[in-house]
């Protein structure tokens, strides 16, 4: 029944999606001429031929979503990687349309309506997107809509999967029982192994999870096989999951499958390229923009103390690669500035120095790295040869960091790990970083550090963190 309810919604959906698109031609257009140009004569812009035209470019987006996977049946697809996909789909769709209608001319198309379609087409739909996500998410908590799922294990990962899903309730998924070795802690334990055949097919069940730990995994083979002899979607949470990336590439060499635990997506030469595109456009607009800003505060480093404006840092970076990191100095010359981190209760920080780190207005020079190509905008702190040898023996997956390039500001940072704070939380965040990232968090990201990210608040965490540790000693 399921099934059948959700081929119907697709189809519903994609009709929606190609109103919304034709809606958006209509709206462009009066809003471009009525509104903007003051005209009122729109209507002779709505012809037959260009409202066909629209029609022909709605399906040919439509066809760029389905390729870009939008509407492939999945309910554990985050929001922000639908938006993502309308984001770049609409911007590619409408970018081939513009350069097909000027150098052709097919028709007497207006700029600003051109661009105006672009808009509207891109806030409709993804306010579509948004607002059915809000409509499932409250029918779902409500109990309808819901995936009945049976798991094939009774351990830890089956109990993590079980949790997952209650922790996301708008997915709509319904743990119906546990089939596996008998487990106490389990309400719905339905049953032995033995017994799995009778429960696919007694039971209303959608999909399969088997979710077995390293001692179970004796039975995998019997458990895909009942699932496919009777009919039922199965999914397989390996048992090594945890240590899983966000986004696994699978290859094979003949006959073996390999599973390539560290990829990330700016392996991906595209996204490397408009990643890498759009930090020497902003970096070099920053530092022409920012110069009166970055001039003054030379100035007061200057008067603060004597030494340099700049104080060069070597940090180890992308693929492990040494370069010199560059800041406004904020202490006073000394001997440890290239073996010691910067605490929150530093007496080598000037009075003005102190000001510059606090609202991280000393970060700015790192524009100049940015635009070289050793830093990003965006990414994992780098940290100084000496602790990256240290760390890297004692912080588990330490050194994953070094699969993208450092960054100015990153997940981390924002989330108030700087500084003087937990190593350990600051990797556990830059791996979430690395495993997740998309063009969308990045510019999210960079949101954050503008509007309220820039203020260190590393004594904040730092005390938290204190008494975190204090609760666990006593």
């Amino acid at each position: 029944m399921i099934r059948r309810n959700q081929l119907f919604l697709n189809r519903i959906n994609v009709l929606l999606d190609f109103l919304v698109v034709v809606a958006s031609y209509v709206l462009a257009t009066w809003f471009w001429l009525d509104v903007m140009g003051g005209r009122s004569d729109n209507m002779a812009a709505l012809s037959g031929r260009t409202l066909l035209l629209s029609c022909l470019y709605a399906i040919a987006l439509l066809l760029t979503l389905a390729a870009s996977g939008l509407y492939t049946t999945t309910r554990t697809k985050k929001l922000s990687w639908k938006l993502e996909r309308i984001f770049l789909s609409t911007s590619v769709a409408i970018l081939v349309a513009s350069t097909l209608l000027f150098i052709f001319r097919l028709v007497e198309f207006s700029r600003g309506v051109l661009f105006s379609f672009y808009l509207f087409t891109l806030v409709l739909l993804s306010g579509k997107y948004i607002f059915m996500r809000l409509v499932f998410r409250q029918m779902r908590a409500h109990g309808f809509n819901l995936k009945h799922v049976l798991v094939l294990g009774t351990g830890k990962s089956a109990m993590q999967y079980e949790q997952d899903t209650l922790n996301e309730v708008g997915l709509g998924i319904h743990v119906k029982g546990f089939i596996g070795k008998e487990n106490p802690h389990l309400s719905n334990y339905l049953g032995g192994f033995d017994q799995l055949d009778q429960q696919l097919a007694a039971l209303d069940i959608n999909e399969a999870v088997i979710a077995l730990d390293h001692d179970e995994y004796s039975h995998i083979r019997e458990l895909i096989a009942a699932c496919e002899k009777n009919g039922v979607k199965y999914y397989i949470i390996p048992f090594y999951y945890d240590v899983i990336p966000a986004h696994p590439i699978i290859e094979t060499v003949g006959s073996s499958k390999l599973i390539a635990m560290r990829a990330n997506r700016l392996e991906n030469v595209g996204w490397a390229m408009i990643k890498r595109g759009f930090d020497m456009i902003a970096s070099g607009l920053g530092l022409i923009i920012l110069s009166p800003l970055l001039a003054c505060i030379a100035i007061g480093v200057k008067l603060s103390s004597p030494g340099p404006i700049l104080f060069k840092q070597q940090r180890v970076g992308y693929e492990r690669r040494a370069f010199n990191m560059l800041k406004f100095r904020s202490m006073r010359v000394n001997d440890e500035e290239n073996t010691a981190w910067s605490t929150i209760t530093d007496n080598r920080r000037t009075g003005f120095g102190s000001l510059i780190r606090k609202t991280s207005l000393d970060e700015l020079p790192q524009l100049w790295n940015v635009f070289k190509g050793d830093m990003s905008l965006v990414g994992p702190r780098p940290e100084l040869p000496r602790f990256v040898n240290e760390f890297k023996e004692t912080v588990p997956f330490y050194m994953v960091k070094h699969q993208v390039r450092p960054g100015m500001t990153g997940w981390a940072q924002i989330n108030g790990y700087r500084g003087d704070t937990s190593i350990v939380k600051r990797v556990e965040l830059d791996l979430w970083y690395i495993d997740n990232w998309s063009a969308w968090l990045d510019i999210k990201i960079l949101f954050k550090t503008v509007f309220g990210g820039m203020m260190n608040k590393e004594k904040l965490y730092a005390a938290q963190e204190m008494k975190e540790k204090q609760g666990k000693q006593s």
